[in-house]
C-alpha cells in the first residue's frame, strides 16, 4: 500500500476549516515562509523550528569518477552544497512507533 500525501493545497484547506482565515492569505502567508527558509539556506543560515526540526546545508565533496545513473557513463562532480534536515526531539518522538503499512 503506498503512502498517502499532504499537498500545500491540503495543508490550507485544513488551516482555512481550523482558522477561519482566507485561503489567499493563507496561501501567501505558506509561500512567504518558504521563500525565507529558501532565502536563509542560500545564505548558508540554519534554520531551527523548535520542536520541530532544523534545515541547513552541508557541503558534499566532490569527485573525479561518479557514473551517470541512467547512462552508466563517468562523470566528475563538483563540489556542492545539499540541503538536509533534522527532526527536532519532540517530532522524532511523535514518529518513533509508526509502522509502515504492508
Amino acid at each position: 500500500m503506498s503512502k498517502s500525501k499532504l499537498t500545500k493545497a491540503a495543508i490550507i484547506e485544513s488551516l482555512h476549516e481550523k482558522s477561519g482565515l482566507e485561503r489567499d492569505s493563507i496561501h501567501e502567508v505558506i509561500d512567504q515562509f518558504f521563500e525565507e527558509v529558501k532565502s536563509g539556506l542560500e545564505k548558508n543560515q540554519v534554520i531551527e523550528l523548535r520542536g520541530f526540526g532544523t534545515f541547513e546545508v552541508r557541503t558534499r565533496k566532490g569527485r573525479e569518477k561518479a557514473r551517470n545513473p541512467k547512462t552508466g557513463e563517468l562523470v566528475a562532480v563538483d563540489t556542492h552544497g545539499v540541503a538536509v534536515f533534522r527532526p527536532g526531539k519532540e517530532l522524532k518522538e511523535q514518529v518513533w512507533n509508526l509502522k509502515e503499512d504492508n
